[in-house]
């Protein structure tokens, strides 16, 4: 079975760019990243403390986070709630990646993971797929990009919902979660030894898809 993973720090467009090789295979696309989001939108609905690992892995075990697509695009839910559109905000990235660092809710999110990897070809991205959630892909990708040419895609994006945050500002958020990311106990950010990187940095968004469909084909020749 075709299983693509594809890790890579905040900003380096993971998303949209495995959306459209996904899209171009014929898989589906599975953000695990947005798991974690609807994990973290809960403990701020919530007010819980992100600092408290017992709280936040509790109500991780109360709330049910699940994904379901419609038109080939993927619908987070968290308790039965479409919430594609609120996890997307700076505020619940930062929280996402806090709630991350804690061994239960890895452990809970990562099983649901690995269950939905094995009913069909699927192409996952998110901090820990090479590493920990399919360490026998076939394909391994880890996507990257300079933390500027990242934290200004990140301001664009921002900047298009009406978001006033300034590049300064993106910058250092963007460094600060990488720090986090890479430096957290339980499965850090980091290269699988046999994943290919592909640096973003110089190369249009259609270049990059087009780099990761070759790494593909070459790897099922």
């Amino acid at each position: 079975m075709l299983n693509i993973a594809i890790d890579g720090p905040v900003g380096a467009g993971k998303s949209t760019i495995a959306d459209e090789v996904a899209s171009r295979l014929g898989i589906l696309h599975l953000d695990t990243g947005a798991m974690y989001r609807a994990v973290g939108l809960a403990v701020l609905q919530h007010s819980i403390d992100l600092q408290d690992e017992e709280a936040v892995t509790a109500l991780c075990k109360q709330s049910q986070v699940d994904v379901r697509y419609e038109n080939g695009s993927q619908v987070t839910l968290l308790d039965g709630q479409d919430v594609t559109g609120l996890i997307r905000s700076q505020e619940v990235g930062t929280a996402a990646s806090a709630v991350s660092r804690y061994a239960g809710v890895r452990r809970l999110l990562v099983q649901r993971q690995q269950e939905l990897a094995k009913t069909q070809p699927m192409l996952l991205d998110g901090r820990d797929i090479g590493t920990v959630v399919l360490p026998n892909a076939p394909v391994k990708i880890y996507l990257t990009a300079t933390p500027e040419a990242r934290a200004m895609r990140r301001l664009k994006q921002l900047q298009e919902k009406g978001d006033t945050a300034d590049f300064a500002e993106v910058l250092a958020e963007v460094n600060a979660r990488d720090e986090q990311d890479m430096n957290r106990a339980v499965d850090p950010l980091r290269q699988a030894e046999d994943a290919i990187v592909v640096d973003s940095s110089d190369l249009t968004f259609e270049e990059t898809v087009q780099a990761i469909l070759r790494l593909t084909e070459a790897a099922n020749a």
